[in-house]
């Protein structure tokens, strides 16, 4: 996918959605649309699926094309441009971070989001990771050899943790399985100061964790752990993020997204309360220097 200029995808992949919906009901291929634009039809394309910047102008020439003259409707659609536009100027520190590898475009959101809920089966979540943590998952993993490249790692991810304590700190509600709180990455030391660090961090007012415990039982989020990514603008739709063996997903629909939101709301309301919560992670905590 490509990554040039590009800040945060969301907003274009749901504007160029939007104008291939309105080619697609008004007939019309793609070398028809990018006449009016005195453009190739591989512009249109890129455009559609959110690969490039979007012009004022040739927005409106498209909405008019296509016989969409509502005032209002055209309106959003420049602001979805404008605020696209906006998030691919901005500089963000990961871009010079090529450590950031895959996660790249979901750092770049995260960024700019305004609330993230996470549900995690078998770790804690990123944000709120300890960097010694972090550098027993990456040592675990084959695809990291060099001791310089795993420190790189652990540096992005402790830079992502900036945005809690930012003057416009991210909202985290996160839940986590009760078999990521017990299974000891880097032995118990390693174990249990993140633990009490989950602790520490549960108590901001942004941050929001609960506990699945193991008597819940079966629960809607058993099949793997997603993120949801949403943003302050109203024009953008909540992401979904998961991350598979070997690659990344991306859920990029309001309908999907929707379903995500549904059964995240559902597992959390089988979770222990945060206050519940804290005190079973002291108690795992405890039971690790025993």
């Amino acid at each position: 996918m490509p990554t040039d200029n590009r800040v945060s995808t969301v907003l274009a992949r749901r504007l160029g959605g939007e104008l291939l919906r309105l080619r697609d009901a008004a007939g019309l291929t793609q070398p028809q649309a990018a006449q009016v634009l005195s453009a190739t039809a591989a512009k249109v394309a890129k455009m559609e699926r959110g690969w490039v910047p979007f012009r004022d102008p040739d927005v409106v020439a498209l909405c008019k094309l296509y016989g969409q003259s509502d005032e209002p409707f055209v309106d959003g659609l420049l602001r979805l441009a404008k605020l696209d536009r906006e998030r691919r100027k901005a500089k963000g520190w990961w871009q010079n971070s090529p450590d950031a590898g895959g996660m790249a475009e979901y750092i770049a959101m995260e960024d700019v989001a305004s609330r993230v809920r996470t549900w995690q089966l078998s770790l804690v979540p990123g944000l709120l990771q300890t960097a010694d943590y972090a550098r027993a998952l990456a040592v675990s993993d084959e695809y990291w050899q060099d001791p310089d490249d795993i420190e790189r790692v652990v540096a992005v991810r402790m830079k992502r943790q900036h945005r809690l304590w930012s003057e416009t700190p991210l909202q985290v509600h996160a839940v986590v399985w009760e078999g990521a709180l017990r299974q000891e990455i880097g032995g118990p030391a390693v174990m249990g100061a993140q633990l009490e660090h989950l602790q520490e961090l549960a108590e901001l007012p942004n941050v929001h964790v609960q506990v699945l415990p193991f008597r819940a039982g079966g629960h809607p989020c058993i099949v793997g752990p997603f993120s949801l990514i949403s943003f302050a603008e109203a024009e953008a739709m909540d992401v979904v993020h998961m991350d598979v063996i070997g690659s990344t997903v991306w859920v990029e629909s309001a309908q999907e997204s929707a379903v995500y939101r549904r059964y995240f709301d559902r597992t959390s309301r089988l979770s222990l309360a945060p206050l519940d919560s804290i005190n079973l992670i002291d108690g795992i905590r405890k039971g690790l220097q025993a």
